[in-house]
């Protein structure tokens, strides 16, 4: 009976001697008393800043995840291994998780600061009413050059990227929308295109573009266009934004056929635990104080009117990243295009890699 009586006492005091180590783990990690908010977000897409704020003024501790494609976003949420609360897509993955229902509807009575953002920028074709997500960066696709190589006047076309001049002097984004959607662009149709002709007429104009194409590569574009390691570049706004910081004879144009016009939303995926803590991180960005704070540290345009207010005019006037509303009435937003037709421009776009080599 002894014997037993020491064993159970030697269980008790070995779970006692774990249940403290864990606690001591959780301390020092940051953990202990804290509410976790699980975010899942694009790589440097946010002001490292604003999360210790959050943190600071809501008494959360947040995990920060992040991904490089709005796929491979939407797979690790569909597989549900891990409770994340707060994920930011573009607007064609959201109607795509809306109809695999991996969505939470929003509860507006819940949202502080939604009449912040520019009323251009809601109640969009890809969530009606904003059912399921909230604006937080927008902005384009176009063709970034280096005015010690390329005149202003030589870059204002898509069509501009086939002159023999520019022979292997040409980074294109690693996209299949992206450089299919040039391709249909050039020749004036929609980037939406399910005709096959026009897919098919798209990828052979690009056939005759890949002499010109030094490489196709996705963030270390950035590097080098900042380091002059190419004349032009085809990219996003944002990432625009980044290279011109670095190096100033770089500039932005919006090709004249018209482009990509993209957004980025929080929403809240059905793999969430801490609901009220989304909603939190929600109304915290949307206050025009960190809205701006993160515009200008990010280099995206904000949808939030009343962060504009309180950034620098040189960022605000500027047309390459806040066009006007006559451009931007030449964009055209990514719908989803469905499994079949997403598997064809991905097919397609693999093919063009292949033709290069």
């Amino acid at each position: 009976m002894r014997k037993l009586q020491s064993l159970f006492i030697g269980i008790v005091v070995i779970i006692l001697v774990l249940a403290f180590g864990v606690h001591q783990l959780q301390k020092s990690s940051g953990m202990s008393g804290a509410k976790v908010l699980n975010v899942y977000n694009w790589g440097d897409y946010i002001d490292p800043a604003l999360i210790k704020k959050f943190e600071k003024e809501y008494g959360y501790k947040v995990n920060y995840e992040t991904f490089d494609s709005n796929e491979a976003m939407f797979t690790k949420i569909k597989q549900g291994g891990t409770a994340y609360d707060i994920t930011i897509p573009s607007e064609y993955m959201i109607q795509k998780m809306k109809e695999e229902n991996l969505l939470i509807p929003l509860d507006h009575s819940k949202i502080k600061g939604l009449n912040n953002i520019d009323s251009r920028f809601l109640n969009l074709s890809f969530d009606k009413n904003n059912r399921y997500s909230i604006p937080y960066f927008w902005g384009t696709l176009g063709i970034v050059y280096n005015d010690k190589f390329v005149k202003a006047d030589e870059i204002q076309s898509w069509n501009d990227l086939w002159k023999p001049e520019l022979k292997n002097k040409i980074m294109l984004i690693d996209g299949a929308r992206e450089v299919i959607g040039l391709g249909l662009n050039s020749l004036g149709y929609s980037l939406n295109s399910k005709d096959d002709q026009q897919l098919q007429a798209a990828v052979h104009k690009l056939r005759g573009l890949t002499p010109n194409v030094k490489a196709i590569v996705a963030d270390e574009i950035k590097m080098y266009m900042a380091n002059e390691e190419s004349a032009v570049a085809v990219t996003f706004s944002g990432e625009a934004a980044d290279m011109m910081y670095e190096n100033e004879h770089l500039h932005y144009v919006i090709p004249k056929e018209g482009s990509n016009l993209w957004f980025d939303n929080m929403v809240i995926p059905k793999t969430a635990k801490n609901i009220q803590g989304a909603y939190d991180f929600i109304n915290f960005m949307l206050k025009p104080e960190n809205a701006a704070q993160n515009a200008e540290y990010i280099g995206y345009s904000t949808p939030n009117k009343a962060a504009m207010k309180l950034l620098p005019k040189d960022i605000t006037s500027d047309k390459q990243f806040y066009p006007s509303d006559d451009l931007i009435k030449h964009l055209e937003v990514y719908d989803n295009l469905g499994a079949k037709y997403l598997g064809i421009y991905n097919d397609l776009f693999l093919e063009l890699k292949m033709y290069r080599k």
